[in-house]
């Protein structure tokens, strides 16, 4: 049986909750679990101290017998010194579309043109 430390969500529709949980990995998101070990309240600010509360002792447990974090709890855990998260950066993402491309170039290209226009008159 693999185990997840994941989330759970909870609360009512446009109100998110989450529990932090342990539960086996072929379990559904809201299913069976098997111990509650945090929470996550993401419509608290991000200073709050109560946007994340977490059971140290408890989740140190749950790693020591192989649970693994998904990414978010992953992210909760290397916040509060119990995992180290590496950091993840696709530049390739952040650029635009062949398409977006192809319309930024040719903007580029008319606006040269304008500006050669003016300067030969």
């Amino acid at each position: 049986m693999s185990l997840k430390l994941r989330l759970a969500r909870a609360g009512a529709k446009k109100r998110p909750f989450y529990r932090i949980v342990v539960a086996d990995s072929r379990s559904p998101r809201d299913g069976r679990f098997i111990e509650v070990v945090g929470t996550w309240n993401p419509i608290l600010p991000k200073g709050d101290e109560k946007r994340v509360t977490l059971n140290v002792e408890r989740i140190q447990h749950w790693q020591s017998v192989g649970a693994q974090p998904t990414d978010r709890v992953l992210r909760f855990l290397d916040a509060a010194g119990l995992a180290k998260r590496d950091v993840r950066q696709n530049p390739e993402k952040a650029k635009p579309g062949k398409k977006a491309q192809e319309r930024l170039d040719a903007a580029a290209e008319k606006a040269a043109k304008a500006a050669e226009a003016p300067a030969e008159a």
